[in-house]
């Protein structure tokens, strides 16, 4: 294994505001749970020990209790976090919309996208292009999660450029597997539509 020449990459601003701490990196925190994050993880499960741990160096952990909030829709981010332990509500505002269609800042409801667990990543999407969050994420109870930031990601990629790959095609292959459950869900929702207008 190679070790990376990382300094302490920073911790996201976000996170201290919400009272969450760095806990350290994830050197080993990575691989002693391997067996577990890789068939829980598809994120993880086609890496090695020895790429876990090169992962888990330039990743920082986190704990938060339940009812913490770990990530607020429309905040901007910079970083994404892997759920190691515990439960996450992932839960999006829907916002009311005015006279000329524009939401507004008004929610009209909270809806529950899905409950995720151990081995779910979280906020790929604006690690990657900085845009602000879709949903809000909170623990429902105890929470440990990896911290992957973009910055670190730039470094993994630098310095171990196959583990930064092999980190980047499994993100990628994350969002296209979302992208296609959210097509299909879009396609039952509008033809559900139809068949309700005809009858």
């Amino acid at each position: 294994m190679t070790t990376l020449s990382i300094p302490t990459l920073a911790w996201p601003a976000a996170l201290t505001q919400r009272g969450l701490h760095d806990a350290g990196d994830c050197t080993s925190a990575l691989p002693q749970s391997a067996d577990a994050l890789r068939q829980q993880s598809s994120l993880l499960e086609d890496f090695t020990l020895d790429e876990l741990a090169t992962l888990g160096a330039v990743m920082r952990r986190m704990q938060a209790d339940a009812g913490q909030v770990l990530i607020e829709q429309g905040e901007a981010g910079d970083w994404m976090l892997l759920v190691l332990q515990g439960t996450v509500d992932v839960t999006k505002h829907i916002m009311r919309h005015d006279a000329q269609g524009l939401p507004s800042d008004i929610p009209l409801e909270i809806s529950r996208l899905a409950v995720v667990r151990a081995g779910a990543s979280l906020g790929e999407m604006s690690m990657l292009d900085s845009e602000p969050r879709n949903a809000t994420c909170t623990a429902i109870d105890a929470v440990q999660a990896a911290i992957l930031t973009r910055e670190a990601v730039g470094q993994l990629i630098r310095e171990q450029p196959a583990v930064g790959a092999k980190l980047l095609v499994k993100i990628t292959q994350l969002l296209a597997q979302r992208l296609r459950n959210t097509s299909a869900q879009l396609v039952k929702v509008v033809v559900q539509s139809k068949q309700a207008k005809l009858f």
